[in-house]
């Protein structure tokens, strides 16, 4: 008799867990609509973040030009697989009219500045301490990258790690104004 209680008491706390997550998808993806996605074509929702050396980036100031807009986090390995790429394409492409910016989902300046100087990054790197903008984007998981053309439209949406330098480069090339 024990065993039979023990055995129905551990079904029921399974199918209980199983329910709510069934439950827990179904509400999450009926009520996507009504929290926004991003598309493509869509005008990328302007923002104003602070980088580490205390400069205000507005995204409606980067009119004009092209932005490689991305969103990681320092633990992430996809996100340390294309900062060297991320790197090399924001200086190949700067004088192009392609801009670089980050936007790290609310971890410490600390966290970020180490990793910054780990992977010796140059271009602006912002911390979303609210998560305000990654709500804006409906960003998850990470890492995202936004590309958003010269007029402030998003050109494309990637989710996941850009690990060939090639992907990067047609990414830059796809928003050159």
């Amino acid at each position: 008799m024990n065993k039979k209680k023990k055995r129905m008491i551990m079904r029921t706390v399974i199918l209980t867990i199983l329910a709510a997550a069934v439950g827990y998808t179904l509400y999450s993806n009926l009520t996507k609509e009504s929290r926004g996605s991003l598309q493509a074509g869509d005008e990328a929702p302007d923002f104003v973040l602070t980088d580490l050396s205390g400069e205000k980036h507005q995204l409606s100031d980067y009119k004009g030009k092209g932005v490689f807009l991305n969103f990681w986090g320092t633990w992430c390995e996809p996100c340390k697989e294309e900062m060297p790429h991320m790197e090399k394409m924001s200086k190949e492409y700067k004088d192009k009219g392609v801009e670089v910016l980050t936007v790290n989902v609310g971890e410490s300046e600390f966290q970020v500045n180490k990793f910054k100087e780990q992977y010796g990054l140059t271009f602006p790197m912002t911390i979303d301490k609210t998560k305000e903008v990654q709500q804006a984007y409906g960003v998850n998981p990470l890492p995202a990258t936004y590309m958003i053309n010269a007029d402030g439209e998003v050109e494309e949406i990637i989710i996941g790690g850009l690990v060939k330098e090639e992907q990067v480069r047609e990414l830059f090339e796809k928003v050159k104004p």
